[in-house]
């Protein structure tokens, strides 16, 4: 697995580092050797932010914590990163056919999720709009996340708010 660490308003120390390497080999057996695992650290002011992604034969696997020290935050996030694994192993043992889900034995039990169920569907009208325009928009609705064509790509794109009160915008990737 290749392993990249990224500082936000800090530069992690040495041993961050190291912690960070021998926390990730626990979820190392779960992918590829062609693995990309990215870890973003972030300092503010009464808390420290991990972020990991893992990026795997096309699938993306993302774990976010918080916490008073930046080594309990990447403890949690870990912690959060397999939690999502195991629950979801049935579908992903289809996808990562070289894994040994059973060789990773766990004192909790997570129940797997098995089928998901889609309560609703909605049909939408997604008109031109800037991305200002779409944020906006999801504002005046009160709404999490909110679907436009982008008048600027002519693409469908997505914007959401973040957890850390920022908007994210999603749009499909070039081929």
């Amino acid at each position: 697995m290749n392993i990249t660490i990224i500082g936000r308003k800090c530069s992690p120390r040495e041993s961050f580092k190291e912690r960070a390497e021998k926390k990730l080999a626990k979820v190392d057996r779960f992918f590829s050797a062609e693995a990309d695992a990215k870890i973003t650290a972030t300092v503010e002011k009464s808390y420290q932010i991990v972020e990991i992604t893992v990026t795997s034969d096309g699938m993306f696997f993302r774990a976010q914590e918080k916490a008073d020290t930046i080594d309990d935050a990447l403890d949690k996030c870990i912690d959060n990163l397999i939690r999502r694994i195991r629950k979801n192993k049935t579908k992903l043992e289809k996808r990562l056919k070289d894994v040994a889900f059973d060789s990773f034995a766990s004192e909790e039990e997570i129940p797997e999720e098995t089928d998901f169920e889609i309560v609703r569907t909605k049909a939408v009208a997604v008109k031109p709009q800037s991305v200002e325009e779409a944020i906006l928009q999801m504002n005046m609705l009160g709404h999490e996340f909110y679907m436009f064509t982008n008048s600027a790509t002519d693409l469908i794109s997505l914007v959401y708010k973040r957890q850390d009160g920022g908007y994210g915008l999603l749009e499909p990737a070039a081929e």
